[in-house]
């Protein structure tokens, strides 16, 4: 089963989901790439690309750089494929992060689609369903986050991960207000994302334990293991990070060797797919740790995160972004979460999503192709 075809659909969307604090002057649209690779027997493989800061660049990488890679070779080849992309990320460029694993995923996508089986189930299948948590955007007020966390208690979500506004007294404040609007019962995590100093951290996870968050995500950049360190061993809360790290489990190894995370983060757009999330997970697995999948912003690659999580034993949510119709973009239907606040992986073969192909048609700026 060899890939006889490359193709590309870049997609426009007038919509940015993040304040100018966050984007600063550069354009941030939001904008997606679906991506098919088709097989001489006629299976294809599908996945999106994030290409929120330029759909450009994104178009560019993958035909100058990644097609190459991929057309003409045979679609289990996917480790040495996996492999060959890090050696030409050392040498010759660095891809942006989220440009490998979209690659990765369709090929995997292909595979199970042609061995008749549900991704989670070509991967060895643990479980077929998670308990989900909703996942904000940034607020400018408190009670945006608790509107939005009693909206989704109310639809039977038992979790709620707030992404503070900073600076970190007033997320102190939110925190607090979340907990007494919820109640006790409902499970909450925060995630500041990356602007706290040592004591600001220690001082916000200290507070946390009172309010009994689950968990402090991502307090300082990534790439600050001396002060991950310091926090992990300063806070009985776990700490979760890794997000944003380069080098995949490579990368994930420094922070774990440090003792730099109590959880570590992937997922398949950022963390060189589906290969990348299992060596990631495994690697956690073996020191104790727990491997929490995150959002990768599209529906449909979060239905591929689903997949590796339920072929998995050491991870316990679904991360939701909401709200939903922000992400949804360009996949048909909504994710299959129930009343119940869990959500089930699909038992079609492959990743089990459908895109919405009218909608393709209708945003499309650039369609592109190349046949071996």
């Amino acid at each position: 089963m060899n890939i006889k075809k490359f193709e590309t659909w870049w997609l426009k969307r007038d919509k940015s989901l993040f304040d100018e604090e966050r984007t600063g002057k550069s354009v941030m649209a939001w904008d997606v790439i679906v991506l098919k690779l088709t097989a001489d027997t006629g299976v294809e493989g599908i996945a999106t690309v994030l290409a929120a800061r330029s759909g450009k660049v994104a178009e560019a990488f993958l035909y100058d750089n990644i097609a190459p890679v991929v057309i003409g070779r045979s679609a289990y080849d996917r480790e040495k494929i996996w492999h060959e992309f890090w050696n030409i990320d050392r040498h010759l460029t660095f891809f942006p992060v989220y440009l490998p694993g979209p690659i990765d995923t369709a090929l995997w996508d292909m595979a199970a689609k042609a061995a008749g089986l549900p991704l989670y189930r070509y991967l060895g299948a643990y479980r077929d369903t998670l308990p989900v948590y909703a996942s904000s955007l940034f607020y400018p007020t408190p009670e945006d986050y608790i509107n939005e966390a009693l909206r989704y208690k109310a639809q039977g979500i038992t979790c709620y991960k707030v992404h503070p506004p900073g600076p970190f007294r007033l997320d102190m404040k939110i925190h607090r207000m979340l907990r007494e609007a919820v109640g006790p019962d409902m499970l909450l995590m925060s995630d500041p994302v990356g602007e706290y100093s040592l004591d600001e951290a220690i001082k916000v996870g200290r507070d946390l334990e009172k309010l009994d968050y689950v968990w402090l995500e991502e307090p300082f950049r990534d790439f600050e293991l001396e002060k991950y360190a310091q926090l992990c061993a300063a806070l009985d809360i776990p700490v979760a990070a890794t997000e944003t790290t380069r080098g995949c489990h490579w990368g994930v190894a420094q922070a774990v060797a440090r003792k730099a995370a109590d959880i570590v983060r992937a997922d398949v757009s950022w963390k060189c797919g589906v290969t990348g999330t299992v060596k990631i997970a495994h690697l956690a697995e073996s020191f104790g740790l727990r491997c929490e999948v995150h959002t990768t912003t599209m529906n449909y690659m979060d239905i591929a995160n689903l997949h590796v999580s339920c072929s998995i034993r050491n991870c316990e949510w679904f991360e939701y972004f909401v709200p939903e119709e922000d992400f949804r973009f360009p996949m048909r239907g909504l994710l299959p979460i129930g009343g119940n606040g869990m959500i089930t992986v699909p038992e079609k073969p492959g990743i089990g999503a459908e895109i919405d192909w009218d909608l393709v048609d209708k945003c499309c700026v650039s369609h592109k192709e190349i046949t071996a």
